[in-house]
């Protein structure tokens, strides 16, 4: 499977961090000596795509700044021969970003809308900014793996949604979009999604198995979102659009391996920079 394309979506204020991100995007905010967003570009390059779409608010220009060449600098450090950190600036050069702005924060639906024009390939990765996976493979990776296993199990079926998928405590399930899970059609981590559920009370939860911010998702979502803001006084969800396509496109997910950090709040964020920094 070949997947040149990810789209982040980190147009979000980050209010949980005030007063830091009046001028410092969240996504900008350090893990040791990396900051956020370059951890999930590394992760989208872990699977080989070339092509990056940050979808971004007014005032975030930074984020995509800080993927930019500077030549000024290279070449200072290169006299200097900080050879190492040289490198480590150059690493980006053959990505090919690109900026879209969200203007109005009308759900994570609308948010990855914006980048619909953008979009080539058959399939996009869809990495949102608070979810970071440690362990031996990244969470794309794994998704990328699981989807091939898939195409290769069904080559008749049309090109499936791989979702992240997380065991979360019950108590928990209101916090997350959960999976109700055909298990006849499942196999060990991969799980064939048979409905989807926005934030169910504890007691309602189809499963335990919740939706974090890593998806594979066909080109075909593209068109299904804007049909899908009408329930939601004008917000457009993801989720939604992918419970509109399980009657004829098939919703895979993987119960990811590794530990996963909520980088999208103070705590969380904290709990990453020790472990991880």
């Amino acid at each position: 499977m070949k997947l040149s394309q990810a789209i982040l979506p980190v147009a979000g204020l980050g209010t949980r961090f005030l007063p830091w991100t009046k001028v410092v995007p969240k996504e900008l905010l350090p893990i040791g000596n990396i900051p956020i967003i370059a951890m999930l570009v590394d992760e989208a390059l872990s699977v080989g795509i070339t092509e990056i779409c940050f979808v971004i608010s007014k005032g975030k220009e930074s984020i995509p700044e800080y993927f930019h060449a500077r030549p000024e600098l290279e070449k200072e450090l290169e006299s200097r021969g900080k050879l190492h950190m040289l490198e480590d600036l150059s690493r980006y050069a053959n990505v090919k970003f690109h900026v879209v702005y969200q203007h109005e924060q009308k759900g994570d639906g609308h948010a990855i809308l914006q980048a619909k024009d953008w979009v080539t390939s058959d399939a996009v990765g869809i990495l949102f900014g608070d979810d970071l996976i440690h362990g031996a493979k990244t969470g794309l990776q794994q998704l990328k793996t699981a989807c091939e296993e898939v195409m290769q199990k069904h080559p008749e079926d049309p090109l499936p949604a791989m979702l992240a998928l997380e065991n979360v405590k019950r108590e928990l399930t209101k916090k997350y979009g959960i999976a109700d899970i055909d298990e006849s059609k499942s196999d060990g981590r991969l799980k064939r999604v048979k409905g989807l559920v926005e934030k169910p009370e504890p007691a309602a939860a189809p499963s335990t198995l919740g939706i974090v911010g890593k998806y594979i998702i066909p080109r075909s979502t593209f068109d299904i979102l804007p049909a899908v803001s009408s329930s939601h006084g004008g917000e457009i969800r993801l989720i939604d659009a992918l419970i509109a396509q399980l009657k004829d496109t098939p919703i895979y997910g993987y119960e990811f391996e590794g530990k996963r950090y909520d980088t999208g709040t103070p705590d969380g964020y904290k709990e990453a920079a020790q472990a991880l920094g």
